[in-house]
């Protein structure tokens, strides 16, 4: 693909879910983190809370992944899609630029997908060419 117009990640601890959009093609490609996060509960009484954050790593290859796009629609359940959009905001203010929106969605299939881009996409971007349906598959 030469011109990507739309990059939609769909991401979480385990995985990241990427798709490129332009007029006529889309590129899919899912990128794991280099040391998977274990699932740590939360005690209140705990310096951190429990929590467990994503390392740089995984967080740089998803942004390298997001380069080219001119715009970033960045979904999931938990608090990976926050953290990733702090990351960028931090590390690569010019893509954080191009985030559309944060959205909380459950593990989409591609066209539930593609209707939650197309919101952000449509109201948010008209100056980019649009995807339908059946361009990511469904």
């Amino acid at each position: 693909m030469t011109a990507h117009h739309h990059a939609i990640l769909w991401i979480d601890h385990r995985e990241a879910k990427l798709f490129h959009l332009n007029t006529t093609e889309v590129d899919r490609m899912i990128l794991h983190p280099r040391r998977p996060t274990r699932h740590i509960h939360r005690n209140a009484t705990s310096i951190g809370g429990g929590t467990s954050l994503l390392d740089d790593d995984y967080f740089e290859h998803v942004s390298e992944a997001t380069a080219e796009a001119k715009a970033i629609l960045i979904a999931g359940l938990d608090s990976a899609k926050s953290e990733l959009a702090a990351h960028l905001t931090r590390h690569h203010p010019e893509a954080a630029a191009r985030i559309v929106g944060v959205e909380t969605v459950d593990h989409p299939s591609d066209g539930a997908f593609a209707a939650v881009a197309r919101l952000h996409f449509n109201t948010k971007d008209n100056s980019q060419p649009q995807i339908s349906q059946t361009d990511l598959g469904s």
